[in-house]
C-alpha cells in the first residue's frame, strides 16, 4: 500500500531504531560533523576490506598453497555473505538499535581483518567470513543511520558516503600491494586496513554510549512482511538487484574483455580503475540530485542509457576509444547510490528503512553472486563476448523500466495489506 505524499515528508517513528534520533532531537549532544565523518569512514571500510583481498589473492594463494576451490570461495564469499547477513540485520536493529548495531558491525569487521592474516587457508576464509558479516550489516545499517541522524540531508549524506565507498574500493585495490611491500608481504598489506577499522570503531563508540536502548515495539517485526507485499518495495529491490548484477560483472570481467580485445593486462586493469574512479564524483552527485527531484525515474534511466552505450561500444568497437566505454560504464554504476537514497526516500521511518535496505540487499547481492558465474559460462560456451554483453544490455533495458517504477514519488506503508 502506498501514498502519494512527497518522499521527503516522512513522519518520525518513536520506537526501535529511531530512539537515537529522538534523543538527539531532545537536546542530546549530536555533534553532526563528527557523525558525518564517522559515516564516511565506515563507508570506506565497507569496500576497502573487500578489494584489498582481491589485490593480493594470487600472492596469498601461492604462499598458503590454497586450492582452486578455496581461492574461488574467498573471491565469492563477500557478495554471498552480503546477501545472507542482510536478511538478519533488521533483527539486530530491533534488539540493540541501529547505533549499537553499527558498532557491533565494526567490531566484527575489525576481528575478521585481524583473523584473516593470522594463519593458513582456513583462517583466511574464516576471517573473510567474519569481516564480510560486519560489512553486510554495515551495508544495511548506513541508510538507517542517515535516516535517523540526517533526515533533512539524506541526499547529501548518502552522496558523501557513496563516494567514500567508491573511493575505498579503488584505494583497496591500488594501495594494498604497495603497503605489503613496506610491511612485509600480503599479510602486512591486508593487516594495515585493520588500523582504519579500529580508528573508525573508536570514533563511533561514543555514539553508542550516548544512545539509549531501543524500545521493544512490534513495528519492526512487521516491517519485512509488509515490504514483501509492497510493489514500491519490490521496484526498489529489483532495481538494486539489476545494478548489483551489472556492477559485479563489470568488476569481475571488464579487464578480461579488454585483454581479449588486445590490450595488455596493465592497460586493462587501468581501464577498470577508470570505471571505478568515475564513480566517485557520480556517486556523490546522484543522491543529492535525486533528493531534489520529485521523480527519480529519468535520472536512473539516463545513467542506464550511458551504460548501454558503453557496453555496446565495448562489444562493437572494443579497440576504439576504450577510455570512453569505461567512463560510460562507470557513469552507469551511479544507479547504486540512487537506490541507496531511495531506501530512505521511499520509507517513513528508520524501521522501514532498515526493512527495505535488508530486503533489497539480500535479494540483490544473492542474485549478483550468480552474475559473474553466468557471464563466465556464456563466454566459455560461445567463445566470444557477444552473448554475455548482449545479456547485460538486456538487463539494462529491464533496469530502465525499474528506474521509472522505483522513481515514482510514493512512500511505502507496511501497516496495511500492501
Amino acid at each position: 500500500m502506498t501514498t502519494n505524499r512527497p518522499p521527503l515528508e516522512a513522519a518520525g517513528d518513536p520506537s526501535g531504531a529511531e530512539a537515537a534520533g529522538e534523543a538527539r532531537a531532545r537536546g542530546a549532544p549530536g555533534r553532526p560533523a563528527l557523525v558525518l565523518v564517522a559515516v564516511v569512514l565506515v563507508a570506506v571500510n565497507l569496500r576497502v576490506a573487500v578489494t584489498s583481498l582481491g589485490a593480493v589473492l594470487d600472492e596469498a594463494r601461492g604462499d598458503l598453497g590454497m586450492s582452486t576451490l578455496a581461492a574461488s570461495t574467498a573471491a565469492t564469499l563477500p557478495v554471498v555473505c552480503f546477501g545472507g547477513i542482510a536478511l538478519v540485520t533488521p533483527r539486530l536493529i530491533r534488539r540493540v538499535g541501529a547505533t549499537a548495531g553499527l558498532g557491533l558491525a565494526l567490531g566484527l569487521l575489525l576481528v575478521g581483518l585481524l583473523v584473516r592474516v593470522a594463519g593458513g587457508e582456513a583462517t583466511l576464509l574464516t576471517g573473510t567470513f567474519v569481516a564480510c558479516a560486519g560489512i553486510a550489516a554495515g551495508n544495511v545499517l548506513l541508510p538507517v543511520i542517515v535516516k535517523i541522524e540526517f533526515p533533512g540531508r539524506i541526499g547529501e549524506v548518502t552522496g558523501a558516503y557513496s563516494a567514500a565507498m567508491s573511493g575505498g574500493a579503488a584505494i583497496g585495490a591500488a594501495a594494498t600491494v604497495p603497503l605489503g611491500d613496506v610491511l612485509g608481504g600480503w599479510r602486512g598489506g591486508l593487516a594495515a586496513w585493520a588500523a582504519l577499522a579500529a580508528a573508525t570503531l573508536l570514533l563511533w563508540l561514543p555514539r553508542v554510549r550516548r544512545t539509549p536502548p531501543p524500545a521493544r515495539a512490534g513495528a519492526g517485526a512487521a516491517g519485512m512482511a509488509g515490504m514483501a507485499r509492497s510493489p514500491v518495495a519490490w521496484a526498489v529491490t529489483l532495481l538494486f538487484a539489476t545494478q548489483s548484477v551489472l556492477a559485479f560483472v563489470v568488476m569481475a570481467w571488464l579487464p578480461t574483455v579488454y585483454t581479449d580485445a588486445g590490450y595488455a593486462p596493465g592497460e586493462a586493469g587501468t581501464l577498470l580503475a577508470v570505471a571505478l574512479l568515475v564513480g566517485v564524483p557520480v556517486y556523490f552527485a546522484v543522491p543529492i540530485l535525486a533528493a531534489r527531484l520529485r521523480r527519480q525515474g529519468a535520472l536512473g534511466a539516463g545513467m542506464t542509457a550511458a551504460q548501454i552505450v558503453g557496453l555496446a561500444g565495448l562489444l562493437l568497437y572494443p579497440g576504439s576509444v576504450p577510455w570512453l566505454w569505461a567512463v560510460l560504464i562507470g557513469i552507469g554504476g551511479g544507479v547504486f547510490p540512487l537506490t541507496l537514497a531511495l531506501f530512505s526516500m521511499r520509507t517513513r521511518t528508520a524501521t522501514d528503512t532498515a526493512a527495505l535496505s535488508a530486503m533489497a540487499q539480500s535479494v540483490g547481492y544473492l542474485l549478483a553472486a550468480l552474475g559473474p558465474f553466468t557471464v563466465g559460462v556464456l563466454r566459455d560456451a560461445t567463445g566470444s563476448w557477444t552473448t554475455p554483453i548482449s545479456m547485460l544490455i538486456a538487463i539494462c533495458v529491464v533496469q530502465t523500466a525499474l528506474s521509472f517504477g522505483a522513481g515514482r514519488p510514493r512512500l511505502i506503508d507496511t501497516s496495511g495489506p500492501g
